[in-house]
C-alpha cells in the first residue's frame, strides 16, 4: 500500500475521525521548530546557517544509530557501511553507541553528533529541538518500506484479545516511541476505552528488546512493540516464535528515519547522503541483520512528506516539542 494510502486510512479510522471532530487535530504541516532555526523554504527542517562561520566541518564524523537494542552488537553491524562513509567523505568516523533516546538526542543538540538514525517517534523531537534533517531510510527492494507496532502477550497468560488486558500490566518502551508509546496509548483509548493507571498498570522498559524479553520471561502480561525489532531478534535466535503471542497489529508506520545535524558544512552533508545512497548492501553486515525485517536498500524521504502520519498521532495525544 503506498504512503498517502495508509495516511488516508489512518485519518479515516474512528481514532482520528472523533479527534478531528472533537478539534483535537490541528494541523500536520504546521512547523514546531525551535526559535534558534529557520525554515525558509517550509519543508519544516531547519536550514543550513547563510553564514558559512557557523557551519561545522569536524575532524572526525560521529555516528549514532537509534538505541532500540544492544548497543555493541550494532556497532559490529555498522562497521562496514562506517568504513564507507570514511571513503566517500574523507573523514573519520566514530560510532557513538548511545544508551538512551534521550541521551542521542541531547549529543546532537549539543554538536556532539552528526549524523544519527532517530526511532520513529523520535524524528519530531530531533528536527524541532536538534536540528535533525533526515534525509533517508531503509526499505525493501521494491522500494516499500515500514514496521507495524504489535501488542505482544505470552500463549499462557490468560489475554486473547485486547480487552483482555484491564487490570494487568502492559509495558511501553519510552515516551519518546511512536509504536512503543504514542501510538498504542493512541490506539487503547480510542478504540479500546483504556487508560493507563486506570484500566491497566503501565511500565517503561526503555527498549523495544527489554519490553519483548520481559513478556517471555513474565515480567510484563503484555507490551507494544515494532515488530521489525522482534523479527531481528528472532533471526538472531534470541527470541522463540512460540514463544510469544500477537494480540493486536496496526497499520504500517515509517521506520528508522537517518540524517545530520543542519550545521554540517553543505559540501559535507553532501557527501553523507552520497555514503548512503552509494552503499553496496550486497553482502554486507547490514544486509544480514536487516533483511529479516526486509530492508535492502536506502530511499530517500523527506520529513514533511513521510512523517505527517506520525505528527497527526502527537497531536491527537496533545504532545508538544518541548526543548527547553
Amino acid at each position: 500500500m503506498q504512503l498517502i494510502s495508509r495516511i488516508t486510512q489512518h485519518l479515516k479510522s474512528p481514532l482520528f475521525v472523533g479527534l478531528m471532530a472533537a478539534g483535537a487535530i490541528v494541523s500536520a504541516q504546521a512547523s514546531d521548530l525551535a526559535p534558534r532555526f529557520t525554515d525558509a523554504d517550509g519543508d519544516m527542517v531547519a536550514d543550513a546557517p547563510t553564514d558559512p562561520s557557523q557551519w561545522v566541518d569536524p575532524a572526525t564524523l560521529v555516528f549514532a544509530y537509534t538505541p532500540v537494542e544492544d548497543p555493541s552488537v550494532y556497532a559490529k553491524v555498522w562497521d562496514g557501511f562506517i568504513k564507507h562513509m570514511e571513503n566517500v567523505t574523507g573523514k573519520r568516523v566514530q560510532f557513538f553507541p548511545v544508551q538512551s533516546n534521550a541521551a542521542q538526542l541531547e549529543a546532537m543538540r549539543a554538536g556532539r553528533l552528526h549524523v544519527a538514525g532517530f526511532n520513529t517517534g523520535s524524528n519530531p523531537l530531533a528536527v524541532n529541538c536538534a536540528g535533525f534533517v533526515p534525509f533517508t531510510m531503509m526499505a525493501r527492494e521494491d522500494g516499500s518500506f515500514g514496521y507495524e507496532m504489535e501488542i505482544i502477550t505470552r500463549p499462557d497468560s490468560g489475554i486473547n484479545e485486547v480487552a483482555d488486558i484491564k487490570g494487568r500490566s502492559l509495558a511501553f518502551t519510552s515516551p519518546t516511541s511512536n509504536s512503543g508509546f504514542k501510538a498504542p496509548s493512541a490506539l487503547l483509548e480510542a478504540e479500546f476505552g483504556m487508560v493507563a493507571e486506570q484500566d491497566f498498570t503501565p511500565s517503561f522498559s526503555g527498549g523495544h528488546d527489554n519490553s519483548i524479553l520481559g513478556v517471555i520471561n513474565n515480567d510484563y502480561d503484555a507490551a507494544a512493540i515494532a515488530n521489525s525489532v522482534l523479527k531481528r531478534m528472532i533471526s538472531r535466535d534470541v527470541v522463540k516464535p512460540d514463544s510469544y503471542t500477537t494480540i493486536y497489529t496496526s497499520q504500517t508506520f515509517p521506520t528508522t528515519g537517518y540524517g545530520h545535524v543542519y550545521n554540517l558544512k553543505p559540501e559535507l552533508a553532501e557527501k553523507v547522503k552520497e555514503a548512503f545512497f552509494t552503499f553496496e548492501w550486497e553482502g554486507s553486515a547490514l544486509q544480514e541483520e536487516f533483511k529479516n525485517s526486509g530492508e535492502a536498500q536506502f530511499i530517500p524521504i523527506t520529513y514533511k512528506e513521510h512523517w505527517a502520519v506520525i505528527r497527526t498521532i502527537d497531536q491527537a495525544m496533545d504532545v508538544t516539542y518541548n526543548c527547553n
